[in-house]
């Protein structure tokens, strides 16, 4: 997915169409010379709606289109005739987008299936026509109600990635170089910080014909939940995956301490983070022996799930292959909440 064209946050200018005014009329026919109150009520204003679309990956298309105007409503007509509807505005967002108030920053509703459709700024209701106003001490009403007016509405649409898996680690903890390895995803892989500016989605092939997606998520930093290094905008990311890989190269200060620092960053962005499944890979292991290996390992604390099971800790190389096949088969067993120690 090209950097260019990922785009995650869009801000829009959203005006729903004003509902039509409702008419004014007294029946009239060649039989007729006084007759009663007809006027119809005015149609609906168009509103703007997001829709669901399985095919979209970005909010690209959105990016330019800085204001959404829906149609307003048409006016009563004689003889009871309903004005038109404004025609409806209908945005396309992929799945996992989320609305909310520019001002407020209130979430209005999530995307999560092909197809659903929300309203996001709802047009205006059309006037009652004086039809409606008749009784039997007001026969012949001259008098209609205006069409609400619509609504004038920044809105934010962000997007959150769809994805089993996801990579957390430092800026240049391997992240893009391992997803190279076990999918056909082409990111750009240099050895200094934030090589990686926008998240990066890779089918891995399993066992069976099976697969699952991975995304590399922009590498996160001590503070990243209050916007520091590339910001907790990329936070949201790993909201909707099912597995947390935790990425942490052999060569840094202390293993222990950088995942604390990564776990810590998840907690202050969403507690819930913590309730999702996790894995630790120590990467760049061509760099080690068996012997330090195993020292290492001895030195890292067993955390757990949720649910009280182990956290794996495996010890890989991109570079040399190392436990690549084993990492994908304790990614799978996570994503099917089984053990892999139990196999």
């Amino acid at each position: 997915m090209s950097g260019t064209n990922f785009v995650d946050y869009v801000k829009i200018c959203c005006r729903s169409g004003a509902g039509g005014a409702g008419a004014v009329h007294l029946h009239r026919d060649k039989l007729t010379a006084k007759g009663g109150p007809d006027g119809g009520n005015g149609g609906h204003g168009g509103n703007i709606i997001v829709r669901g679309n399985s095919q979209l990956w970005t909010l690209l298309h959105l990016k330019y289109r800085k204001h959404v105007i829906a149609d307003a409503g048409g006016p009563g007509g004689s003889g009871l005739k309903t004005g038109a509807d404004g025609e409806d505005v209908i945005l396309e967002v992929p799945i996992g987008t989320v609305a909310r108030d520019a001002e407020t920053g209130e979430v209005h509703f999530e995307i999560e299936h092909e197809g659903q459709e929300e309203i996001i700024v709802p047009g205006g209701r059309g006037g009652k026509g004086n039809e409606f106003f008749k009784s039997p001490t007001q026969q012949t009403p001259r008098f209609a109600q205006p069409g609400e007016p619509g609504q004038d509405l920044w809105k934010i649409l962000e997007l959150k990635l769809l994805a089993d898996v996801g990579l957390v680690g430092f800026p240049n903890a391997g992240k893009s170089t391992l997803l190279s390895v076990v999918s056909a995803a082409k990111p750009e892989i240099a050895n200094y910080p934030f090589t990686t500016l926008v998240p990066n989605l890779g089918i891995v092939a399993y066992r069976d014909n099976k697969s699952f997606v991975m995304a590399d998520i922009p590498g996160i930093i001590e503070g990243a939940h209050l916007g520091k290094g590339l910001g907790s905008r990329f936070l949201r990311h790993i909201e909707r995956n099912s597995v947390l890989l935790f990425l942490i190269p052999v060569d840094t200060n202390n293993i222990i301490k950088e995942y604390e620092i990564l776990l810590n960053e998840l907690r202050l962005h969403n507690p819930e983070l913590l309730d999702k499944r996790r894995v630790i890979a120590i990467s760049k292991c061509d760099m080690i022996d068996d012997e330090l290996e195993k020292a290492l390992l001895a030195e890292i604390p067993k955390d757990k799930q949720s649910d009280g099971t182990p956290i794996p800790v495996l010890f890989i190389s991109s570079v040399g292959n190392k436990n690549i096949i084993q990492l994908k088969d304790v990614l799978w067993d996570q994503m099917n909440e089984r053990s892999f120690l139990a196999r």
